[in-house]
Formats: C-alpha cells, structure tokens, sequence
C-alpha cells in the first residue's frame, strides 16, 4: 500500500533535512520541491519568493509525487502577506495544486490552537522588522505576544549554519515565565531533531518552523499520525 503523502514547497537549500527526519518517523512520505529567490530576510525578497508564479512552480514539480496536500514551508515568505493576503496566498495554490494547502504561518496558528495556548514567547532568528511581521500575524489571530527576541540574521542560509548550541541558546534567551508555548518560526533552522530537547529544557511545548509545517500538512490531508521525538504536538495525535 502507498504511504500517505504530503508535498512542502520550500525556498532554496537550507534546512530541508527536517523533512525526510519527519518522514521517518512517521511513516509517511513527505517530497520536497524547491523553489529559488534572494534568500534576504527583507520584504520586497519575501513577496517575490512567495508570489503566485514561484508557488505554481513548486505545485507543479510536487505533481508527480500525488500529495493529498501541499504546504508552502516559509514563514516569513507567507506572514510577509498579512493575514489576509497570507490566506490569499493559500488559497491561490489550492487552487493550482487541487488539493489543500497552507502555509507555514497558518501552521502556528493552527497548532497553537490544538494545543490550547494563547500567550506564547517567539525566538525568531530574522532581522527585528521581520520579526515584528510575524509577531503581528500571529496576534491578528488572537495570539498574545508575552516576549520576543530576534537573532537579526539576514539571510536563510546563515541560518542553516546555526548550531544545536546556537539553536538551545536562541531559544533558552527569548523565553518568557508567562508564555504557555515557544515559537521559532525559520523554516531554514534545523530544529526537527531538536524539538524534544527545548521542550524538556523550558518545560513547556517548542513549536518549531519546520515540525508544524509537517503537522498541518497531515493535518489538512486528514492524516491521523503520531509519534515521539517530534514534540508534544505529535505526541497524541492532535
């Protein structure tokens, strides 16, 4: 029997080694198809890489693959929309890949509401505008922002570059006694392997980019999964 299967459009080279990770465990397939732009955390870049014309390119090479559902993986690429030219964006490739879709922002939105939590602290990576962008979306969508931290990292490729150290300090720096969850929204930052680490160290979920890209994936799929390793989120099927 074919496994499920879920396609993720994703910018450039960076972090996608999350994905197959994921894939393993659990026991679905998850193709990866790359599209290409300035990888510069600023927003004329992120507009042009989230346009209509780069997503078209990503449904299409995720085509052959079948996927019951196509994920745009970039949180700045989507959030940089607002919130509601980000579910324009969304709806837009639903439309081309004729399957459901959503994005990376919407991810959060999401997951955050499975979990229950309303107050969270973000450890973004990006420069501080950015971060403030998505700051923004996630409180247009009834989320309290109790800190946030940003690494000013311009470029998704140095993020790709940062450490497991580097990853526990980002996160152990912009935590908050009153946030009910963390967010760290780069797609480009390996987190996947990760994951259950930051949450035994801070004692609360650790939403990271690219486990909730995997997860509303399934999510809008309809496919029931769950696993260890991957954090709270997947621990009981959510």
């Amino acid at each position: 029997m074919r496994a499920p299967t879920v396609g993720f459009i994703y910018p450039d080279h960076a972090a996608e080694s999350d994905y197959p990770h994921a894939a393993r465990l659990l026991e679905v397939n998850l193709p990866v198809a790359h599209i290409y732009g300035t990888d510069l955390h600023a927003v004329p870049e992120l507009m042009d890489l989230g346009s209509p014309a780069r997503l078209a390119q990503g449904a299409a090479l995720l085509a052959p693959h079948r996927p019951a559902a196509v994920v745009w993986a970039c949180t700045s690429g989507s959030f940089v929309f607002g919130p509601d030219g980000a579910a324009e964006q969304v709806d837009r490739l639903a439309a081309e890949a004729g399957v459901p879709a959503s994005s990376t922002s919407f991810a959060f939105v999401n997951a955050l509401a499975a979990l229950g939590c309303r107050q969270v602290a973000v450890a973004a990576s990006y420069p501080h505008d950015i971060a403030e962008l998505f700051v923004n979306f996630i409180a247009a969508h009834g989320v309290t922002v109790e800190a946030m931290g940003d690494g000013g990292i311009p470029t998704a490729a140095e993020v790709g570059r940062l450490t497991r150290g580097q990853v526990r300090e980002l996160a152990l720096n912009n935590d908050s006694p009153r946030a009910e969850a963390l967010l760290i929204p780069d797609t480009a930052m390996h987190t996947v392997a990760q994951v259950e680490e930051l949450e035994r160290l801070l004692g609360k979920p650790v939403l990271t980019a690219n486990a909730v890209t995997v997860w509303e994936g399934l999510r809008i799929a309809g496919i029931a999964r769950r696993t260890t390793g991957l954090g709270t989120l997947f621990e009981d099927g959510r």
